[in-house]
């Protein structure tokens, strides 16, 4: 069935989209590209001076979507994916993303209680899973992980003591100054 011009009018046609228009709650102060796609049924909450790039994709098919204040969703992110692991997840809850999360490009965050903790980086192809928690001190049960602390792979351990957090957030809030001049941003075309 051909697409008419009354269809390209109705609030739940997204073209290449893969589901419908998913509801959604922004901030008066979000960079969103046009050519984002956002699709699913639950909502996906997007709080203030955050940035979501072109050929980002949210899906809340599987859960709430909420982004924290100053973080950036870089090109060809997927957040919110279905897991591949057939094992149903124990939590009902999507994905939650807190303050000064910088997701990079070609990043996946599966969707399935998958909270990523204030300040942390995804890198550039990196895959969280879906029930994955990453934090400053979510590690064990009742183990203390002092505060700057980098947990490799293979549980070598190392303190950061620099002091260079604030310079980070006032480094990211400065970034997101400069997209906000460089992506046009259209959060109405969402709503």
């Amino acid at each position: 069935m051909a697409i008419v011009a009354r269809d390209i009018l109705n609030s739940k046609y997204q073209p290449n989209s893969s589901g419908p228009k998913a509801p959604v709650n922004f901030s008066s102060s979000i960079i969103i590209a046009d050519s984002a796609l956002l699709t699913g049924n639950h909502t996906i909450n997007i709080s203030s001076e955050s940035v979501v790039h072109p050929r980002a994709k949210l899906d809340s098919s599987n859960g709430r979507i909420t982004i924290g204040r100053r973080c950036i969703i870089h090109e060809r992110t997927s957040i919110g994916a279905a897991s591949l692991d057939p094992i149903p997840s124990e939590s009902r809850d999507g994905v939650f993303i807190n303050d000064y999360v910088t997701v990079e490009v070609g990043s996946i965050i599966e969707s399935g209680g998958t909270m990523i903790g204030e300040g942390c980086l995804i890198g550039v192809g990196c895959k969280v899973g879906k029930g994955a928690k990453l934090g400053k001190s979510i590690i064990q049960p009742r183990e203390i992980i002092p505060d700057f602390t980098v947990i490799y792979s293979n549980g070598t351990r190392r303190s950061d003591k620099r002091g260079v957090t604030d310079l980070k957030n006032k480094a990211q809030a400065r970034q997101i100054e400069v997209l906000r001049r460089l992506i046009p941003s259209n959060p109405s075309k969402f709503q």
